[in-house]
């Protein structure tokens, strides 16, 4: 397996993500630009966070490249700074993983993920220890710059119709988790006019009241507050922030499918052109697709896959569904915050979330897992049964077979020994009868 994963390296913080590695990464990615250029670092909320963040500091000055410190910022916020006063960017987050987790994340001097090709580049620099090394009076220079966050504040509300926004004067309840979103969430949705009403956002790296991970079961004090309050939504993000999860003004969660598609939808409204996202997301982003006819473009899982297809396509909108949406006014990488400023900009024009959600096609999903301990030998044989003319297939990212009534996907895990399966369907029990022809087609390819 690959050492960069879907999103860059993580483990368990002192165990597997050291120091040491953290230093080394560094050193790659300085000896891959030529000991030239700027990079800057910055890191979420996680208690390991400093000590990682000042290793990949030293790596980097190692080398002989400028370093810029940024703090503690929301990986959209260091992002949007690379692409504005960096040739390279070293994000030290874990995003979504548990409290004893943490990891290394690259940005490339646009300002996105770094490509696949570049982290395939830099790791076997990575593996093979050949690194550049300054002579003493060349080593990079050092500097601090605070002002990232309010840098980012101000690009999302460029990027939004703010005056709209505040005129509404929204009740907005967030839950940023005690992660990096604590320093630009709450502060952006003031600058909006909103009423903001504040849970978790203290920093703390121990994350004492969830994990990172915003899933419906462990905010349902966000739901039951937008209800009493009578907010007009709830918003939580994850640890690092490029994503975030949505409740509407009955504090019902927002499904991050639904979420992606009724995005679309309300962007395909007044800007027509291309969309791009996952083979593993739903089929209402098609629907929305043909309704406004557009073209959309299926990628590989991963936020990455979706932001460079938007670039070499010019698309309008992409995203993941996982809550992470892109939107190329404001950058090319998966941003929260963006994503709850420009849903405030469609509830302005008079549309209550609820009913943003019934505007998009209702399907049901059923995924599960297979234990595997030869994927690919698994995984070619099921694309020669498959592959056979009587079905659609998408190769794209796993096997993707595509029924007049529904889909079926399975596709290898990047980190573990399984492979995931998942069908969507307009019925729950079509859906859950596709997932297990996925789970006996493994089954038979594994004998």
């Amino acid at each position: 397996m690959a050492f960069f994963g879907t999103n860059g390296v993580r483990g368990i913080a002192n165990e597997y993500i050291t120091p040491q590695l953290a230093i080394d990464v560094a050193k790659s990615l300085g000896t891959y630009m030529g000991s030239k250029g700027i990079i800057a670092v910055g890191r979420d909320t996680r208690i390991s966070g400093e000590m990682l963040k000042s290793a990949a500091i030293a790596g980097a000055l190692s080398t002989g490249v400028t370093v810029i410190d940024i703090g503690t910022a929301p990986i959209p916020a260091i992002q949007y700074y690379v692409r504005d006063h960096a040739d390279a960017g070293i994000g030290v987050t874990a995003s979504h993983n548990p409290r004893e987790y943490n990891g290394i994340k690259l940005v490339a001097g646009d300002g996105s993920e770094f490509s696949r090709e570049g982290e395939k580049v830099v790791e076997n620099i990575y593996m093979s220890k050949e690194f550049s090394t300054a002579n003493w009076d060349r080593t990079g220079n050092f500097h601090i710059d605070n002002n990232a966050n309010e840098y980012y504040i101000n690009g999302v509300i460029n990027a939004v119709n703010a005056e709209n926004i505040r005129e509404k004067k929204f009740r907005v309840v967030v839950d940023t988790g005690c992660g990096a979103g604590s320093l630009t969430l709450p502060f952006l949705l003031r600058r909006l006019g909103c009423e903001v009403i504040t849970l978790n956002a203290q920093i703390d790296g121990t994350f004492p009241w969830r994990n990172p991970e915003p899933t419906p079961d462990v905010l349902t004090e966000l739901a039951d507050i937008v209800k009493s309050r009578g907010a007009d939504m709830g918003v939580a993000q994850d640890g690092d922030a490029d994503r975030a999860v949505f409740f509407d003004e009955n504090g019902d969660f927002i499904d991050e499918e639904v979420l992606l598609s009724m995005m679309a939808k309300y962007i395909l409204e007044n800007n027509k052109g291309p969309i791009v996202t996952p083979v593993s997301s739903s089929q209402r982003m098609l629907d929305v697709a043909e309704e406004a006819e557009v073209e959309l473009h299926w990628t590989a899982v991963g936020s990455i896959n979706v932001a460079r297809k938007m670039m070499e396509t010019g698309a309008v909108f992409g995203g993941e569904g996982n809550g992470g949406l892109i939107f190329p006014e404001h950058q090319y990488c998966r941003d929260g915050a963006m994503a709850a400023a420009k849903l405030l900009e469609i509830m302005a024009s008079g549309k209550t979330l609820s009913s943003l959600v019934k505007s998009v096609p209702e399907y049901f999903n059923s995924k599960t897992k297979v234990h595997c301990s030869d994927l690919n030998v698994v995984m070619e044989s099921i694309k020669e049964k498959v592959v056979d003319g009587k079905y659609e297939v998408d190769t794209t990212d796993g096997v993707k077979i595509w029924h007049n009534d529904g889909w079926l996907l399975i596709r290898p895990s990047g980190t573990e020994p399984i492979i995931r399966i998942f069908a969507e369907a307009k019925t729950k029990d079509r859906a859950e009868k596709l997932m297990n022809e996925g789970v006996e087609l493994v089954e038979e390819c594994k004998a």
